[in-house]
């Protein structure tokens, strides 16, 4: 029997002297409500409630954590406070503002400013299913991501990391800015901590380092998420997750059926981005801006015959194969 989700906060609950309205999603890690706060701003709190856990029964305001879990549950309460106060102190109209962040209720909330808009995957799931040939204009994915990168520049001149990085967590407000939301400090922390390292990143858009306890991460990691959201926004779909590629890598093939259509120069930066080899990549945010903003020197490869043909075949056998596995693996 799967564990039942810690309950939300009620309306009109008071915290910190903000006034909940209503929940507007709810994750492994937390939950984030529609508030008000004292002068009627409309804002979001953010709630560290790990659901792997702790428990809350409905109407209470205190989560309920087993005594064998609690010395885990307080390493990410101090990890998300702390992740507060450093994002507190950038001001980037690409990185979510936090306005405040406070315990209460034997936990911590973070108060951040109330975004309209949706996020970037529920635009790529838009696009991909007008099945054209491009799902996002090359331009278009250029100027998004020179924006995300400038605001991820200042993260990490800050010596903070987002890892998690993925399209639902880059949102686009209704005024066309892309900002980044849910960092994931705390997340991180209890990884390494706990034995639950798996299930806190999104296949697809974390990077090697990030399933293993060995390895040291840095601004390569959240590069290679940047290249993996890149490849989203061409392709529609998410790459391959790591552990995958690592027996066998088939990110080449993927990128070249989109040869033609994208240029080779953000081809060969996805690629770059998303080397299995954390040295292999951009080891700062400032070289893949640099070449982000190569649009000069644009080409095209067409493909040949004969490649047109052999692509046609792999696909034709990997679609076999996924139908005699049972369906598409997610």
């Amino acid at each position: 029997m799967s564990k039942v989700k810690p309950a939300p906060l009620p309306a009109n609950t008071v915290i910190g002297g903000y006034r909940i309205v209503r929940r507007i999603s709810a994750g492994g890690f937390g939950v984030v409500y529609l508030a008000l706060a004292p002068d009627g701003q409309q804002v979001a709190i953010k709630e560290y409630l790990p659901s792997s856990l702790a428990t809350r029964a409905p109407g209470s305001l205190s989560p309920s954590i087993e005594p064998d879990k609690l010395s885990l549950y307080r390493l990410g309460l101090k990890s998300f406070f702390e992740e507060g106060r450093a994002l507190a102190q950038i001001s980037h109209s690409s990185v979510v503002s936090v306005y405040n962040f406070f315990r209460e209720n034997d936990t911590v909330y973070m108060v951040m400013n109330y975004l309209q808009g949706a996020t970037l995957q529920d635009f790529v799931v838009t696009a991909r299913d007008l099945k054209e040939a491009k799902v996002f204009r090359e331009s278009t994915i250029r100027s998004l991501f020179d924006e995300v990168l400038r605001g991820l520049r200042i993260v990490h001149q800050h010596k903070m990391l987002h890892l998690d990085i993925k399209p639902a967590n880059i949102f686009i407000t209704d005024d066309n800015k892309a900002v980044m939301i849910d960092f994931g400090a705390a997340r991180e922390v209890l990884s390494k901590e706990g034995n639950f390292v798996r299930p806190m990143y999104t296949p697809g858009f974390a990077a090697p380092e990030m399933y293993r306890r060995d390895m040291s991460l840095g601004p390569w990691t959240d590069i290679y998420a940047i290249g993996a959201c890149i490849y989203a926004c061409m392709q529609g779909i998410p790459p391959n997750d790591a552990p995958k590629r690592q027996e066998k890598d088939r990110l080449s093939l993927a990128m070249s059926k989109v040869r033609g259509v994208y240029s080779d120069n953000l081809i060969e930066l996805v690629e770059w981005c998303m080397a299995l080899d954390p040295q292999a990549r951009p080891q700062s945010v400032f070289l893949l801006q640099k070449e982000l903003a190569r649009e000069d020197e644009r080409r095209y490869t067409k493909l040949s015959v004969s490649e047109k043909v052999r692509m046609s075949i792999d696909s034709l056998v990997s679609d076999t194969k996924k139908r005699v596995g049972g369906g598409q693996t997610k």
